[in-house]
């Protein structure tokens, strides 16, 4: 009989499965991973088993009115747009991650965060481990980023960037990027899933243990998204996506996540030669120069986070010949287009068998928002008829499938907006069926409401009745 001694037997290493890609755990394989859908990325992990017992606090817990608050107030990074989208600047200890893709401007923003917060007084250290020092060095030469208090480091070894934090002590830490740098005792490549989340996990550490304000740099993928674990947009406190097109000099940027502000606030910024500047009003930039009314086109109000933005939509409609004809569109949705093709054919009688029909936003704008249907319907039926609704008239209204116009929020902002731009006319969703077709005058501001397309195109002259002429009899809204 075999003798009791009285010990539990060690468990046996529980074998795991893991996704090479994106880091997603499964305890048996599976041969598509159930986070990012990558086939054949999922192999087995050998991890084992550990009891954790109770160790010594780094601080007694107290009563949650007790602590503190003076070391978590946020300073001025002497960005005012990126100010506004961390909801007031920089917290000591926090860890920020910004990502976008490659040559939107990510190093040169941070390299400006970096030189206004030298000229503050706070020691900065900017560590590359994309491009080499002399690089950095011109491009702050260029951008009049060059001060005593912002030190600069080229290293791609974790235990290098700890070892120059040791020594420069900087109160803002910036990482070019995260991808870059690898540790010595962690197996896989630089960028890859283990060594990613064991680096960002080591710099968070560093940053919440000495109070340090650390800002990450990341790549995204091919598809927009963030690229790396999942986990690292877990671990740090705030995401940022910076955004815009290779062909414009806008830049956005965006909050996903923001443990200390509001998520729903959009900073702008014009990138040229000379570098990055915030842009504190960028209504112009997506509205045409050109004086006088033109044909095709109208002017919606937008809401980027919580920042209205007036984005003038052109249209141009020509006559073909071919059995399909082409819907082309730059800036807004295709298939919100078709839609509203759709819902101007039958509820309008805006005829486009044998049209061509072509759509864009002014200024590199994107309009994805359901509010700019009205404008994007206005714009197609005036090109489609060759009459101008003239400049100072502004569309504000999500168009559904009966044609009825609905109600979008923060009507009010938008319509302040366009007031102060200099319009005088607005055509808006009419609260209820009592109050359509009447209009009311708000700030200075004629505002029309309205309760489907149908009647809008009546009120604007361009329904379906009138001649090539135009009858203007009907028109209500001023020029």
């Amino acid at each position: 009989m075999a003798q009791n001694t009285g010990r539990t037997p060690a468990k046996a290493p529980r074998a795991t499965y893991h996704c090479n890609e994106c880091g997603w755990e499964a305890m048996k394989w599976v041969g598509r991973c159930g986070e990012c859908q990558a086939w054949g990325t999922v192999v087995e992990k050998a991890r084992p088993a550990s009891r954790v017992q109770a160790g010594p606090v780094t601080a007694p817990a107290r009563p949650i009115g007790e602590v503190p608050i003076e070391d978590s107030v946020s300073r001025t990074s002497g960005v005012p747009e990126l100010d506004r989208v961390l909801g007031g600047g920089l917290v000591p200890g926090a860890a920020i991650l910004l990502a976008g893709e490659p040559g939107v401007g990510k190093s040169t923003l941070l390299l400006e965060v970096a030189s206004q917060m030298a000229r503050q007084r706070h020691r900065v250290l900017y560590v590359t481990g994309e491009e080499s020092a002399a690089q950095v060095r011109m491009r702050g030469d260029r951008t009049g980023a060059i001060h005593d208090e912002l030190y600069l480091a080229a290293e791609t070894d974790l235990g290098a960037v700890l070892g120059h934090v040791e020594e420069v002590k900087p109160t803002l830490l910036v990482v070019d990027s995260v991808q870059t740098i690898s540790a010595s005792d962690i197996d896989g490549v630089p960028g890859g899933v283990t060594q990613v989340k064991e680096v960002s996990a080591a710099l968070i550490r560093m940053a919440k243990l000495r109070n340090i304000t650390l800002v990450i740099v990341g790549h995204v993928t091919k598809d927009g998204t963030i690229a790396g674990p999942r986990v690292l947009e877990h671990l740090v406190d705030v995401v940022l996506h910076f955004e815009g097109e290779r062909t414009s000099r806008l830049r956005m940027v965006r909050a996903v996540k923001n443990r200390f502000g509001p998520v729903d606030e959009v900073g702008c910024f014009d990138l040229s030669a000379e570098g990055i500047v915030a842009i504190t009003d960028p209504t112009g930039l997506f509205l045409d120069a050109m004086r006088g009314p033109v044909p095709g086109t109208c002017v919606a109000v937008a809401l980027e986070g919580r920042r209205p933005l007036l984005s003038e939509v052109q249209a141009l409609v020509t006559h073909t010949t071919s059995e399909r004809p082409r819907r082309t569109t730059s800036g807004v949705d295709s298939s919100r287009v078709a839609m509203i093709l759709a819902v101007l054919q039958q509820h309008a009688g805006v005829r486009l068998h044998h049209h061509d029909v072509f759509v864009s936003s002014v200024g590199g704008a994107r309009l994805t928002e359901p509010s700019n249907d009205l404008a994007i319907a206005l714009a197609i039926t005036s090109a489609w008829r060759g009459k101008a609704l003239g400049r100072n008239v502004a569309a504000i209204g999500e168009l559904g499938l009966s044609g009825e116009l609905r109600r979008v929020r923060d009507v009010g902002v938008r319509l302040a907006e366009a007031g102060r731009m200099g319009f005088r006319s607005a055509v808006v969703p009419a609260l209820s069926s009592d109050t359509a077709g009447g209009s009311r005058v708000l700030d200075g501001m004629r505002v029309v409401d309205v309760d489907n397309i149908a009647r809008a195109l009546t009120l604007l002259g361009m329904d379906a009745g009138d001649d090539a002429r135009g009858d203007t009899s009907r028109r209500q809204l001023p020029q």
